[in-house]
């Protein structure tokens, strides 16, 4: 007979047993009620799968596309997230720069594709030697990916900005919205505590 199998609370650290429960219900600690772990439904890699590859296009079309237009006086200027970025930079405005770049590029770009790349052995259920990095990875950068704020003061600028000149908001913006609901949306499909149970099933 196998022991029975211990978790601690990450927010109490109560040790205590796993249990069993129905599809897609959520377990809380018997303590102070933190969410442990949710058990998988089938198909729910799938689905975060296809989420995140919508979300890839979606990234890919807001850096691709002006996030807005600005006509003053008869000019028209459009920027995208980078043009933003280089033009902060121009105007010796480093860190502010950097800070654009990670939140509304490099972080969300590193969320996607690292999930992607966490939920493609078990898609094709076949282990690989860096899906415990990738994994690891992915919880540290979650918490780190705020495009939601980036898209804040994205429309707070454009509140600021609207009795100068007339502001249209661009493709890319649209496509910003809408991954700020499809990134969440792929993150609660899949539970990290059962990617690494299940990880020791893989071959």
């Amino acid at each position: 007979m196998s022991a029975p199998t211990l978790i601690a609370c990450h927010e109490c650290d109560l040790l205590q047993r796993e249990i069993a429960a129905a599809p897609g219900a959520t377990v809380r600690c018997a303590r102070c009620g933190a969410r442990l772990y949710r058990v998988p439904v089938p198909g729910d890699i799938e689905r975060a799968i296809a989420l995140l590859l919508a979300a890839l296009v979606l990234f890919v079309i807001a850096n691709a596309f002006p996030i807005l237009s600005m006509e003053l006086q008869g000019t028209v200027t459009r920027a995208s997230v980078l043009d933003a970025v280089a033009a902060l930079w121009n105007e010796d405005m480093g860190l502010v720069a950097a800070l654009v770049l990670l939140t509304g590029f490099l972080l969300p770009l590193v969320q996607i594709v690292g999930m992607l790349a966490v939920l493609a052995p078990f898609h094709f259920r076949r282990r690989h030697r860096w899906l415990a990095p990738a994994l690891r990875v992915v919880q540290a950068v979650g918490p780190w990916s705020m495009t939601e704020v980036f898209m804040l003061g994205v429309l707070v600028s454009l509140v600021k900005l609207a009795h100068m000149a007339t502001i249209v908001p661009g493709v890319a913006m649209w496509a910003y919205f809408v991954m700020i609901f499809l990134l969440p949306a792929a993150s609660t499909v899949i539970d990290t505590h059962s990617l690494w149970k299940r990880m020791e099933a893989l071959a």
